[in-house]
């Protein structure tokens, strides 16, 4: 009867340890300069599968500058899948990024006329921004997709990435676009 409590004791002690949990650092916060995030963004991205890092997931940031002649501000949403072994990922990822500009310095007349006065009157205003792209005015969506590799240490940590990020709207197509990230993974 003591040799079958003891196996039954180890048997349960056994069953528990393989049941726990491992922890995986299924979330990171980074700054990427370049990517989906545009001129550069600061993100968090994490996996909707919390014990596995070879699933899907998303990333939401926010980027953009202001100087004395412009502002840029960028909203990156992107949903990704990585593939690999920890620690290192292959990266897929389709999304959106929504930005606005600032229009005052980006706009020029494209059609007026002289009144009366002597005044000129603009009829129209055409906006001349382009961010690789040309695009139809502020505010904006750049739809992004991502390709790259993504350094993610097995218990968390510091963590990199560099990708291919092509970049595309109503007025073309840019594949050649990168941005590369650095972070911590938790």
């Amino acid at each position: 009867m003591k040799k079958l409590f003891l196996i039954l004791i180890s048997f349960c002690l056994g069953s528990l340890s393989m049941a726990q949990e491992t922890t995986v650092p299924y979330r990171s916060i980074f700054v990427e300069l370049g990517g989906a995030g545009l001129p550069y963004s600061f993100n968090y991205d994490f996996r909707f599968d919390k014990t596995r890092m070879d699933s899907w997931g998303m990333r939401v940031g926010m980027g953009g500058y202001a100087t004395s002649n412009d502002s840029f501000f960028s909203l990156p949403v992107m949903v990704n899948k990585l593939y690999g072994k920890g620690p290192h990922y292959f990266e897929i990822g389709l999304g959106a990024t929504f930005f606005a500009y600032n229009e005052e310095y980006n706009s020029y007349c494209s059609d007026g006329f002289i009144d009366s006065n002597g005044n000129f009157i603009c009829r129209s205003y055409e906006y001349d921004y382009n961010y690789i792209l040309p695009v139809d005015g502020s505010p904006s969506l750049m739809g992004t997709m991502n390709f790259g590799y993504r350094k993610i240490p097995v218990d968390g940590g510091f963590t990199w990435r560099i990708n291919l990020t092509p970049i595309f709207n109503n007025n073309g197509f840019w594949p050649l676009y990168a941005g590369v990230g650095f972070g911590y993974a938790f």
